[in-house]
């Protein structure tokens, strides 16, 4: 498996899957790329193509050193395609073929399944690209800059890698849909991503530390699935995602608990000790904890959208067939098959809520999205650390699944954040104190000021505890090109 851990240059795309002696797809890889570069450079990043940033480099897909750090323009990163190495005698870990060995192959009763679960993953990658495109000229500083851009073209990448599986298993369909991926753009009339939250703006850097956070999070939760795939090469290809989906939360996670710390650090400094002060708390330039939280609200509320219904026979149909797993499956003690099994569901009728079982096939979306809801309140409870570090009297939660849904059973349901069916009117009278406002996201657009200079961070951000790859405070983490 040697040859399968380091990544080859001898291409113009890195990779790992001896590509220049797959010639057919090194060819249709080498069609597409072109068209790639002309999407990065009008819809990546605006402002900064020319500038050098500090990225980190997939070199190998050992878990202990595949990447190495250096200065690169982003158009000329090596977007490269990586899979996992091949596990030995893999088979099949859910639903009717369970045990039988894992395809090497696309097995042709799943063919469109399959395709449609690519496609899907493939096109939320270059959506975060376009929708995060102008956030550099409002960067609090150049090392959160340099993570937005690491974040950008690793999202590229993943691209890559979606591309790569349409081109090599999937024939003229598969060039095709990978061509739709380049034309479909976050929020265009014509031609939207296909998923609703890929089409929202990311209007400010804490919509971005948010969308990392909670939407990277289903990313990760869809990852975790789809690497469990009886399909081998899109299991190996998830399976590296993983590696580079960590750090995108990380930047979520500690950018929101930046935000956090840094405002409570100004409340104690003012000696205010009333997190409701708004006027007060803003005045000293940093972003009140329950604007934090209306924030909150939102990204987690559309990132619960995006599991699709609760209970869903596309869902169970993926499982039977083996192309989608839960998560972390093999590690699920049942039988794999769910022929019997249950699993509680929510349900709202006649403007009750009520908990149900469900057959556990049916509900897989269910499943995962509370394993995802899970998963999603550990970086709450260590928000919520910093707050009681600081003495302040507040703590950030999770609404509740009902709050503010599109999607699914509760969609358009009268519900606050804290689970209690109200009136529709009350709802929409109260809408402002649970999400924010046009005024709270003008209060947050006059605190993005660019902060530029090396070392220095944005009134309403504190410091990282740690540099990236171990560098001073004082790190030029990108060296600015403006064009």
């Amino acid at each position: 498996m040697a040859e399968l851990i380091n990544v080859s240059y001898d291409t113009q795309i890195p990779n790992n899957v001896s590509l220049s002696t797959d010639r057919r797809v090194l060819k249709a890889l080498e069609r597409w790329h072109p068209g790639y570069i002309t999407w990065w450079k009008g819809l990546g990043p605006v402002g900064f193509q020319e500038s050098s940033v500090y990225l980190r480099t997939a070199v190998s897909v050992d878990p202990k050193g595949w990447a190495k750090f250096d200065y690169v323009k982003m158009p000329d990163y090596r977007w490269g395609i990586l899979l996992a190495p091949q596990v030995d005698g893999r088979t099949i870990p859910c639903g009717e073929h369970y045990g039988q060995p894992a395809w090497q192959e696309v097995p042709g009763e799943y063919r469109s399944m399959l395709r449609r679960l690519i496609v899907i993953q493939g096109d939320t990658e270059p959506a975060s690209v376009e929708q995060q495109r102008f956030l550099g000229k409002t960067a609090p500083s150049l090392y959160d800059m340099r993570n937005l851009f690491q974040v950008n073209v690793e999202e590229g990448r993943h691209l890559w890698a979606m591309v790569y599986l349409l081109q090599k298993y999937f024939g003229a369909d598969g060039r095709e849909e990978a061509d739709d991926l380049l034309r479909r753009q976050s929020g265009s009339e014509e031609a939207p991503r296909m998923l609703g939250a890929f089409n929202e703006e990311t209007p400010d850097w804490l919509s971005f530390f948010m969308f990392t956070y909670f939407t990277d999070r289903d990313g990760k939760m869809q990852l975790e699935s789809l690497a469990q795939s009886g399909f081998d090469p899109l299991s190996r290809t998830c399976r590296f995602m993983l590696t580079e989906e960590a750090h995108h939360m990380f930047v979520g996670e500690t950018g929101v608990g930046r935000t956090i710390q840094r405002t409570c650090e100004a409340m104690n400094e003012a000696g205010i000790t009333d997190p409701y002060d708004i006027d007060r708390v803003r005045a000293l330039g940093v972003i009140d904890l329950p604007t934090i939280q209306k924030k909150l609200n939102l990204h987690y509320t559309l990132s619960l959208d995006l599991f699709g219904g609760e209970v869903s026979t596309n869902a169970a149909n993926a499982f039977n067939a083996g192309v989608k797993g839960r998560y972390h499956e093999i590690k699920i003690e049942d039988d794999h098959q769910l022929k019997e099994a249950t699993y509680p569901v929510s349900e709202f009728t006649e403007g009750r809520i009520e908990v149900k079982d469900a057959p556990a096939l049916t509900a897989i979306n269910m499943r995962l999205r509370d394993d995802y809801s899970a998963d999603a309140a550990g970086g709450v409870k260590r928000w919520n650390v910093i707050i009681s570090k600081y003495n302040i009297d507040y703590q950030m939660k999770l609404p509740h699944e009902g709050f503010h849904r599109q999607i699914g059973v509760f969609s358009a349901a009268p519900i606050t954040p804290q689970g209690d069916v109200v009136a529709k009117e009350e709802w929409d009278q109260r809408r402002d104190e649970w999400l924010p406002s046009k005024a709270d996201g003008d209060f947050i657009q006059s605190l993005m000021k660019p902060v530029w200079e090396t070392g220095k961070y944005a009134s309403w951000i504190a410091p990282p505890r740690i540099g990236i790859d171990n560098k001073p405070g004082d790190f030029e983490y990108v060296q600015l090109h403006m064009a």
